[in-house]
């Protein structure tokens, strides 16, 4: 019953919008129509022909305005619906001064009744106007263009009095030409064409402005620009030590995500800003009975700001309290669990990746691990090169599933493993990094030379399986394969479409051979999900999630960044 509540609230500012325009609509024509001749005569009893003239000058603009503010009512912005409301109260009053419209204003006034009761479905809310706000430059703008069209005015009638120039001025205002002075003819007769322009850049003059206050006065408040201080990042640092159990909940420590905190700050959750979407990394860190509200909260917080909500990387268990919220989820791949304990090379089924260990460590080739804050300076000057001739000029990527650097205030609890070649020379690292209150840690990142045998990684991640066993750990989350149900084991015809028009886009985003790569240490698969807000919104949740893991390049250039390190993680898991 709630998420029907839900979905029928999401319809509220459709129907809004729609309803506004057409009101706008009627009165547009109803003030370019002539008056009903009976209703027109009754009114000169109470008010004069130039009063009539004047409240049909002012309808048509008001009605105009309402078109201008209904595509802001779709996008849930407070400040356009109390416009909107303003509007069509006032355009109910000139509906009757104008011609006694009487079905005009029970439109108006009946549609403004029921956005009023709608009230609490238009919840974006708006930073606060100041005097340096271009909402009072706007307008001088349009002055100018009107001081303009009465200069032209004045100079093409051979110097005409103040009172002639003023209402030629006032109908171009109001798009009609038939005062004083007639641009067309006059011009003509004096040969002065080139001022033939002058209605209409008054007129596109206007347009130009309704747009720019428009866009001023109901842009929604802007959501924090700045990165975290020192004092919040060891806040969430201090929550993930606490409660960071998820694989993904480490790489919220990255240092280009925000952070949204519990109103008692037990819980938070990292998120980046993409395409107009707030997008959520993983499941949000805290305790259990602090999550709820703190989703909550976050949607109240992305709904004010004129924000979609989104999550990459969510998991089975939380899940649940996106669709409670209204929000719709979608199955996104498979996190690859290997336990440690039970992985063994015996048997036929893994003597690929045995021939491959066997064929490296014939070579020469070990393996050793350490805390990265324990690696000495020309073992992190090695590291740095594997990791940058690892990359072979790809993008950088990583957003939900990678840490951005191998270094800095979480080198003490990261562990590298790294392989070494026969002359001691560092040809191979793999990075983890720690999950709280369970054995387990999660790959960051995985890079070798280029110029180092085939197998070497699967050389790596068996090495490392050894080694972190010899540390304690019972599992390790290997890595990310994107729709691998879909690919490998769909279970409805439209899951089997859907795979193989994904394994197209194996070639650019590695989605089955990943798969594969997983497959060959036998793990356990974890589902993880991509969340998004609407029955439209998942190409747009796509789309910042694709440019937040660095999968599809950005249009606009990138932005400053605080990050000190160029070191980033060269796959996104």
């Amino acid at each position: 019953m709630r998420q029907i509540r839900q979905r029928t609230a999401n319809l509220t500012p459709a129907l809004a919008a729609i309803a506004a325009a057409l009101v706008g609509l009627i009165n547009v024509a109803s003030t370019l129509t002539p008056n009903i001749r009976w209703r027109g005569h009754l009114l000169l009893e109470f008010e004069p022909v130039e009063a009539m003239r004047l409240f049909h000058a002012f309808a048509l603009p008001m009605g105009a305005a309402l078109l201008l503010v209904a595509p802001y009512l779709l996008k849930r912005r407070r400040r356009a619906w109390q416009t909107a409301i303003v509007l069509m109260v006032l355009l109910g009053v000139l509906d009757l001064f104008k011609g006694l419209d009487f079905e005009e204003t029970a439109i108006s006034w009946l549609t403004a009744a029921a956005l009023f009761s709608a009230r609490d479905a238009f919840r974006v809310e708006h930073d606060r106007i100041t005097g340096r706000s271009a909402l009072w430059r706007v307008p001088l703008l349009g002055a100018c263009g009107v001081a303009l069209a009465a200069v032209a005015a004045w100079a093409t009638q051979g110097h005409p009095s103040f009172g002639r120039v003023a209402r030629e001025t006032g109908d171009l205002l109001v798009w009609r030409e038939t005062g004083p002075l007639n641009f067309r003819h006059h011009l003509v007769h004096f040969h002065h064409h080139y001022f033939a322009w002058v209605p209409l850049g008054v007129h596109l003059m206007e347009i130009g402005t309704f747009l720019a206050i428009a866009y001023v006065l109901f842009r929604p408040l802007r959501a924090p620009q700045s990165l975290p201080g020192p004092g919040a990042r060891q806040a969430a640092a201090d929550l993930v030590r606490a409660h960071g159990s998820d694989t993904l909940s480490f790489f919220k420590l990255r240092a280009d995500k925000q952070y949204l905190f519990s109103a008692d700050r037990s819980a938070f959750v990292g998120y980046r800003i993409e395409a107009g979407v707030l997008l959520l990394s993983g499941d949000p860190v805290g305790p259990d009975a602090a999550v709820p509200q703190l989703l909550a909260d976050v949607r109240e917080f992305a709904a004010a700001r004129g924000l979609k909500l989104s999550a990459v990387g969510a998991s089975e268990r939380i899940r649940t309290l996106y669709e409670e919220l209204g929000l719709r989820t979608i199955y996104l791949g498979d996190e690859a669990i290997v336990d440690l304990q039970r992985f063994s090379l015996e048997g036929r089924p893994i003597r690929k990746v045995r021939q491959s260990v066997s064929r490296l460590t014939k070579a020469g080739f070990t393996a050793e691990s350490h805390r990265v804050s324990e690696l000495d300076p020309e073992t992190a000057r090695e590291v740095e090169v594997v990791l940058e001739r690892g990359r072979e000029g790809a993008p950088e990527r990583g957003f939900s599933m990678a840490m951005d650097s191998i270094s800095g205030a979480h080198d003490d609890q990261t562990i590298a493993v790294l392989a070494r070649d026969e002359d001691g020379l560092v040809r191979g690292v793999l990075h983890f990094v720690p999950c709280y209150g369970r054995s387990a840690v999660s790959l960051s990142f995985m890079r070798r030379d280029p110029e180092t045998p085939n197998g070497l990684t699967e050389f790596l991640v068996v090495k490392a399986i050894e080694l972190l066993r010899e540390r304690g750990v019972d599992e390790m989350s290997l890595n990310f394969a994107a729709f691998a149900k879909w690919i490998h084991t769909p279970e409805r015809r439209w899951e089997r479409t859907l795979g193989k028009l994904i394994a197209l886009g194996n070639p650019f985003f590695q989605i089955e051979s990943l798969y594969r790569f997983n497959a060959k240490f036998f793990p356990r698969w974890e589902p993880r999900y991509l969340v998004y807000e609407g029955l439209c919104g998942l190409p747009r949740a796509s789309l910042a999630a694709l440019w937040a893991e660095g999968q599809i390049p950005k249009p606009a250039p990138p932005r400053p960044s605080s990050l000190t390190s160029t070191r980033q993680v060269a796959r996104a898991r």
